[in-house]
């Protein structure tokens, strides 16, 4: 049988095959590239963070558990007005919060300004250019030899 008989033969079938095979790793690629842009909208999908819904409202996350999605989230659309809705019909998030304090952030900050509020009341700190130099002497140790600004 020569090369040009066996793809008369079987060439329909490798075809077939070949598109088979296509078809599988697109569909499997395709489910692969939905589930990580899922995964990324649930980490996106914070309060504080502007949402577009299904409907086209756009509006700020109050509430949002990516946990247990059949809970629904808390949706801010306009000052005191909050909607709640199910979690599937968040459609992106339009803004994702950049700067958000983490809860150790705002204890470390707490921290800080507790520390501040001692220099006052010690009097180390009694205006704006002791703040410039408090904050400086905690980043760099004063030196005793050099004079005080």
């Amino acid at each position: 049988m020569d090369f040009a008989d066996f793809f008369a033969n079987y060439g329909l079938i490798i075809l077939l095959v070949l598109l088979l095979v296509f078809m599988f790793w697109s569909s499997r690629r395709r489910t692969q590239k939905a589930k990580a842009e899922q995964e990324q909208k649930a980490r996106e999908t914070v309060p504080g963070a502007e949402v577009l819904l299904q409907g086209g409202l756009y509006g700020t996350i109050v509430e949002f558990d990516p946990e247990n999605l059949d809970q629904p989230a808390v949706v801010a659309i306009a000052p005191g007005v909050e909607i709640k809705v199910h979690s599937q019909a968040i459609l992106r998030v339009v803004n994702p919060t950049e700067g958000v304090v983490t809860e150790d952030e705002f204890i470390e900050a707490e921290a800080s300004e507790a520390e501040y509020i001692a220099g006052v009341a010690d009097g180390d700190v009694s205006s704006i250019s002791d703040d410039k130099r408090y904050s400086a002497s905690k980043d760099e140790p004063e030196d005793p030899a050099k004079p005080s600004a």
